[in-house]
């Protein structure tokens, strides 16, 4: 079974995809995490992260192995990664060197550990219009930008990373247009997938809504 959960930053979609691969035995994939490595091996590295010959030489040399490393790292959740991983992910020839390994996980889905899945949930953004049109169930996760700007501060303050709740909330807007607009796979629903609003519903009640869609 292949899910895909697709949706702007901090709608709630790596909670639900982690409680819906725990439940259903689905291997897990943040195709997030591959832009975040691309974009933060480019800042490591001194580079900019718009510029599409250094993103593209980092995309076309990325491997799993290297994208756990450097998930280690802390400013791979940060909001700077997470800008960085926007910036490189609005790169068509980036985008197209990356969408292969994505495609190719759905075809063995296996678990950090090794022990083969049922299946696969992807985590992102474009997973049920690009990287699997053809999955079994599409979901499209989102929430006001105020609601999801505060989940992502109060995140940032646990993790006691510094910065105010205007800084997130102005770069979750910026990266909600740039992710909606980009010319190449925009973040956008899939015609056949299932919208939910978190805004006002608990990760609880969400999960079960989901689980009766897919169990139905």
């Amino acid at each position: 079974m292949i899910v895909t959960i697709d949706g702007p930053a901090a709608a709630g979609k790596g909670t639900l995809a982690a409680k819906i691969s725990e439940k259903y035995n689905l291997a897990c994939f943040d195709t997030g995490m591959i832009y975040r490595a691309v974009g933060l091996k480019l800042i490591i590295d001194g580079k900019n992260v718009e510029d599409e010959d250094s993103a593209l030489g980092v995309a076309q040399n990325m491997t799993f192995p290297l994208m756990m490393e450097l998930s280690k790292h802390p400013d791979f959740r940060s909001s700077a990664g997470g800008n960085a991983a926007s910036k490189v992910s609005a790169i068509p020839s980036v985008r197209q060197a990356l969408l292969q390994m994505q495609r190719d996980f759905a075809k063995s889905p296996r678990f950090p550990d090794g022990r083969p899945a049922s299946g696969v949930v992807y985590d992102g953004r474009d997973a049920g219009t690009v990287i699997c049109p053809n999955a079994d169930k599409k979901f499209f996760i989102t929430a006001a930008p105020e609601v999801r700007a505060m989940r992502r501060y109060k995140e940032f303050q646990q993790k006691g990373i510094s910065t105010t709740y205007e800084e997130v909330l102005a770069q979750t807007k910026e990266r909600d247009a740039r992710d909606s607009s980009r010319s190449s796979a925009p973040m956008k629903p899939a015609e056949d997938a299932v919208i939910i609003d978190t805004s006002n519903l608990s990760i609880d009640e969400v999960y079960q809504k989901v689980c009766e869609i897919i169990d139905s």
